[in-house]
């Protein structure tokens, strides 16, 4: 398979960072999802910071403006459904807009959560857990979970 096919096929697997597909393209063959999914969280961690960031911005806010606009990917928004965030109460969205707030002006990159199997609850009370941490630890929480929405998309996409 062509460079160019495979981040056709999987260049909307990392949130608007086809770059990311091109890098682990760079690392195949691969033997097993495994070795895929390997790939393209190594791209991940071995990026500079800057590539890191823009990949984590590249994130859109949880139940934020995007998700009420209806302008979230696909499977960001089915994500988000699965997770309860399209059917919280008036008090629910209120909480969930101020910590979205008061997380990124303090870390200045949206909060990221793997939210797969997880309730509105589990989201507010992840949010509530990490609003204390410093940006570097979030630094490092924001990529282990972009590299955990990774693993469930590209697991989505070769399983099924």
């Amino acid at each position: 398979m062509e460079t160019g096919e495979f981040v056709g096929i999987f260049g909307d697997v990392a949130e608007h960072s086809p770059w990311v597909a091109e890098d682990a393209a760079a690392r195949r063959p691969f033997a097993s999802l495994d070795e895929l999914i390997a790939a393209f969280q190594a791209a991940i961690g071995e990026a500079g910071v800057d590539r890191q960031r823009a990949l984590l911005r590249a994130h859109p806010d949880l139940a934020g403006r995007a998700a009420v606009a209806g302008g979230l990917t696909e499977e960001s928004s089915r994500e988000q459904a699965g997770a309860g965030l399209d059917s919280l109460t008036p008090a629910e969205f209120e909480r969930i807009t101020s910590l979205n707030a008061a997380y990124s002006e303090k870390n200045g990159i949206p909060f990221i959560l793997a939210v797969r199997g997880a309730t509105k609850h589990d989201i507010l009370a992840a949010f509530e857990a990490r609003i204390g941490n410093s940006p570097e630890q979030e630094l490092v929480t924001a990529l282990e979970q972009v590299c955990r929405i990774v693993r469930f998309r590209l697991e989505d996409r070769v399983v099924g």
